[in-house]
């Protein structure tokens, strides 16, 4: 089966704040090749991530870290996790229309290679868009950094930068199931009030508006962090470990601060790391993808039963994918950003 697929790419390397110009938008016929065992895959909602843009730069010492840090070069096809439909499949384990979830693309097909993973998605009783962002990477990463890496108890203290954002804000919501105490921040009275009213977080302000980062945690914390879930960075990093408690642990989930300004780096008091016995751990979701059937089971049956919110800000058509990523550096995204591509039908 050949399709004509569009298909978004990169002009040239981005270094700094992306634009729409960094863009552009090509077409192709795709054919998987027979006996091949590929899959073409009618891509329906694909994930939008800042990560992306680090593997964008003409360089980050990340790019040869792993395969979820490989720079893509001007051209390419910009691969992302998303859901899509099976439209011809050489796999004896698909079939056609089988709904699946895996590593996508910025397309509106995809063909997925032998080896690559696909999940068959049966969404019955969710919207198939979960599956791309709280049933996703976004929220296997928000449940592995909070019960693997943070191991929270009861009662303890946390607090989540970029909380309105894809994992800020199931992290959260995590925080408050397991009876925690939990603080975000975000860049917006908007976004601060939906913390507060529609996902149930303790408190959260906005960081715009506070001129002294470690005197608005200590405002905040009175007694001190247990828990930091970093989605930033830089100098909200540093304010955290500030105000952290012995034995404090720091989930060092993303740096979105850094992503766009290669100046602007975390310089945390090591003193107080060391004083304090603070640990500080980066991790990638691809570390705990043993979770996933842990995860997709424990979030699942929270959404079914109206205790989760899945925080969904949707943009519609492979030519919206650029302004939806840039979007991202510029904050106007309230939840988990995705494109709907395509339609289930059809």
């Amino acid at each position: 089966m050949e399709v004509v697929n569009k298909y978004v790419s990169l002009k040239h390397h981005v270094n700094g704040y992306p634009s729409e110009s960094d863009f552009e938008l090509a077409t192709t016929p795709l054919q998987p090749a027979p006996g091949s065992g590929e899959v073409i895959v009618k891509n329906l909602y694909l994930s939008i991530d800042p990560y992306q843009l680090n593997r964008m730069k003409r360089y980050s010492s990340s790019h040869t870290t792993c395969p979820a840090a490989a720079q893509i070069e001007p051209g390419q096809r910009i691969n992302a996790n998303g859901v899509g439909r099976v439209v011809s499949s050489g796999r004896a384990e698909l079939e056609e229309g089988d709904v699946v979830a895996g590593m996508l693309g910025w397309e509106q097909y995809t063909v997925v290679r032998p080896g690559t993973v696909l999940m068959k998605v049966d969404a019955k009783d969710l919207p198939l868009s979960c599956y791309a962002s709280v049933l996703g990477t976004s929220g296997l990463t928000a449940f592995a950094g909070f019960y693997d890496v943070c191991k929270p108890k009861k009662g303890e203290k946390v607090f989540v930068s970029a909380a309105s954002g894809s994992v800020g804000s199931l992290v959260g919501q995590y925080a408050k199931l397991s009876g925690c105490y939990v603080v975000g921040c975000a860049g917006s009275k908007q976004k601060v009030d939906l913390l507060k009213g529609k996902l149930g977080f303790d408190d959260a302000f906005n960081y715009k508006e506070e001129a002294d980062l470690k005197s608005a945690l200590r405002r905040y914390f009175p007694e001190g962090i247990d828990i930091y879930f970093d989605n930033v960075g830089a100098a909200m990093l540093e304010a955290a470990v500030a105000n952290m408690n012995s034995f404090g642990r720091v989930a060092m989930c993303g740096a979105i601060s850094e992503y766009t300004n290669a100046g602007e780096r975390a310089a945390p008091d090591l003193i107080d790391i060391i004083y304090k016995r603070i640990t500080l751990r980066g991790f990638l979701v691809l570390d705990h993808l043993h979770l996933h059937e842990q995860f997709s089971a424990a979030t699942s049956d929270h959404l079914r039963r109206g205790r989760m919110i899945s925080l969904e800000d949707v943009s519609v058509g492979i030519e919206s994918v650029p302004t939806a990523f840039v979007g991202l550096f510029r904050g106007d995204n309230v939840g988990k950003k995705l494109v709907r591509v395509g339609e289930l039908e059809g």
